[in-house]
């Protein structure tokens, strides 16, 4: 996943920027910094995801599903390869969602600008996967199947269950497709389907990573809004009559002193 997510971001570099007819406008060095910022930061989350510590022997038996919030409760110790792997089917479909635009003449001609606004879709959701994954400790529904093996429970990757980082990009993907076929295409009868049907994709790749065992509902909640957010506001900020809004990646060093440093995404309006 990671090789496939940085490729991405790094064809974004060498799109044209130029729209013709397009409701959007986009800007070389303005966007070529946004890409560059977010992709730093994936690759910071990214290095946290795979520093991830196992869980010790301790921690592993110390684990209670009636811990678990009741909202989540129902799914602790669900485990499913089949439903793990057709997941991977609309996920890698999402990522490639660019590529349904080709077939219209208008769309195709702004091709370059319809995939850097993508590019920067898929960033802004990774900023926020990569560093949730990476930074908050939290075991998937797998990890309280006790028939499972303990090294499969107790890895460092089987304990980032928060986001849930497929439902992100699948809700990323379709929910850019469709505010982008919106945009082209305000007075289309297909408006409301296409909609619908990003709703119905990011539902069902939520429920297969349940089954799965990798996300609790919580998860895949969390993962939707992150996802869906990003697919509509991307797009939207982007814009010709929205320059009064920005969205820019920002980093903050030793905050008055406290050692503390915080990196991430800051969105802004002028009145």
């Amino acid at each position: 996943m990671k090789k496939i997510i940085l490729s991405i971001f790094c064809l974004g570099l060498v799109f044209n920027f130029y729209g013709q007819n397009s409701p959007y406008e986009t800007n070389t060095w303005k966007d070529g910094a946004y890409i560059a910022g977010t992709v730093g930061i994936n690759i910071l989350g990214l290095t946290l995801i795979q520093n991830k510590d196992a869980l010790t022997e301790s921690e592993l038996q110390a684990l209670n599903k009636n811990d678990i919030w009741k909202i989540d409760r129902w799914a602790a110790g669900n485990y499913s390869e089949k439903a793990d792997a057709i997941s991977y089917i609309p996920f890698y479909a999402a990522l490639g969602m660019p590529l349904a635009f080709l077939p219209g003449e208008n769309e195709r001609k702004n091709f370059g600008q319809i995939s850097v606004l993508f590019i920067e879709t898929m960033a802004t959701t990774g900023v926020f996967y990569t560093m949730t994954a990476g930074l908050i400790d939290k075991s998937r529904p797998l990890v309280y199947n006790k028939n499972l093996p303990v090294d499969t429970r107790a890895e460092g990757g089987a304990q980032r269950s928060f986001i849930a980082g497929h439902t992100a990009v699948a809700a990323a993907g379709t929910f850019f497709a469709a505010k982008i076929f919106n945009d082209f295409h305000p007075d289309s009868k297909a408006v409301p389907y296409i909609w619908g049907g990003a709703v119905g994709v990011s539902a069902l790749m939520g429920y297969l990573r349940t089954k799965a065992g990798k996300h609790f509902l919580t998860d895949n909640i969390a993962g939707f809004i992150v996802g869906a957010a990003s697919g509509i506001l991307i797009p939207e900020l982007h814009k010709k009559d929205k320059k009064h809004i920005d969205l820019y990646p920002t980093a903050s060093f030793n905050i008055n002193g406290t050692g503390i440093n915080t990196k991430g995404l800051a969105l802004s309006y002028k009145f």
